[in-house]
């Protein structure tokens, strides 16, 4: 098989991200994914602001090889009244970025929250610090901070036990902890009153799992036409952990979501970033298996590993280490990559906070030494498989 290299990119958070384009130069990275995250979410991304980041990236010797992300408003995902405004909104936003030659999109459909973790400093038994998904810890924030309506319900009886138990022990600072963590999901990370989160949750409820999916269905058709003028390939993140939390639905968490996606609006333009790590989380799921369901529409992929324990709690662990059988999946990524005319982008997503970094204020899972580590890994995976040096 002709093998040709994957394309290594990095995300980057633009100037106030801590890590600077020089270290992703030096991680060995070609390609950046950012986004212009000062740009309110629903508005129109200017043509001179998308312009100025890619002059910045451009300036370091890098390219802006995928954008991650241009959000989806609450209007568009619940289908509210002024959900046309907001839709137009974006489509101008993807003209703009195609005027500029960005050309991938990543996004995702989750409600309300991004991602959902319960700690964001687990330590490791080597003393680095990983993110970590609980699911005592969530019922904990969801009873007793929360205090979400029926919670009880969506918890079996031996979390429901164990997190009544802890909750008795917790101080204040530790629930304090716990609540900001996982609010920490919430776009660009602003804080979000608990009875704003109830009246969201409230809203979805009644929207409905397959509500969610005509959504979804929805705003992909109504930016169809753009991106299939501009050649644009928008790109699904998995749901991030891939299952219900908090009485909120999930449309992108499993094989049969993905095949739903894809054959609902059946056309090239409509594709997956494939992210071995949300995938990994769920306990049913088969990463490999997804992969070769969907293979033809990947156009972006992240790459990370995580162990989940018997409650389907999990942290993320080592890139090559984990859950996630790295090396059939970058086995199956190279083949593919390989029938391609142009290679697939990707990047080691998250990694442990490690060495330096121990010392320093960085975006949870985006220090720049661990995912260093990561993405070294991943570049001599690749080349065992290939055999491409």
């Amino acid at each position: 098989m002709n093998y040709k290299k994957l394309e290594q990119t990095w995300r980057w958070y633009g100037p106030i991200d801590p890590v600077s384009l020089q270290d992703v130069k030096q991680a060995g990275a070609t390609g950046i994914v950012s986004a212009l995250h000062h740009i309110p979410h629903g508005e129109i991304w200017p043509l001179e602001d998308i312009r100025e980041r890619k002059a910045i990236i451009e300036a370091a010797g890098l390219t802006w090889s995928v954008v991650e992300s241009v959000p989806v408003h609450e209007s568009i995902k619940t289908r509210r009244a002024d959900a046309e405004h907001y839709l137009e909104n974006y489509r101008t936003s993807l003209r703009n970025l195609s005027k500029c030659g960005i050309k991938t999109v990543c996004y995702n459909f989750m409600p309300v929250l991004d991602w959902t973790r319960t700690q964001l400093d687990l330590e490791m038994t080597d003393g680095s610090k990983a993110l970590y998904f609980n699911w005592i810890d969530l019922a904990i924030f969801d009873l007793h901070i929360l205090k979400r309506e029926n919670a009880e319900a969506d918890y079996n009886d031996s979390i429901l036990q164990r997190a009544n138990e802890k909750f008795a022990k917790l101080n204040e600072k530790e629930l304090a902890d716990l609540r900001v963590n996982v609010l920490m999901g919430i776009p660009n990370e602003k804080e979000i009153e608990l009875e704003t989160l109830r009246a969201s949750i409230k809203e979805y409820a009644a929207i409905g799992t397959q509500g969610l999916k005509e959504n979804l269905k929805y705003f992909l058709s109504s930016i169809a036409d753009v991106c299939t003028e501009e050649g644009i390939k928008m790109t699904i993140h998995p749901d991030d952990p891939p299952y219900p939390i908090l009485g909120l639905p999930r449309i992108a968490s499993t094989l049969e979501d993905f095949e739903y996606i894809i054959n609902e609006v059946n056309k090239p333009f409509n594709g997956v970033c494939f992210c071995t790590g949300s995938l990994g989380a769920g306990m049913k799921n088969d990463a490999l298996k997804i992969f070769n369901a969907v293979k033809e529409r990947v156009y972006f992929a992240h790459l990370r590993n995580v162990t989940k324990d018997e409650d389907g709690s999990f942290y993320e662990a080592d890139h090559l280490g984990g859950d996630v059988n790295m090396y059939e999946i970058m086995k199956a990524l190279s083949e593919e990559n390989a029938k391609r005319d142009t290679s697939i982008p990707f990047r080691p997503d998250h990694g442990h906070q490690m060495l330096d970094d121990l010392a320093k204020e960085t975006n949870p899972g985006y220090s720049a030494i661990g995912r260093l580590r990561g993405l070294a890994e991943l570049r001599g995976l690749e080349v065992g498989v290939t055999g491409n040096y």
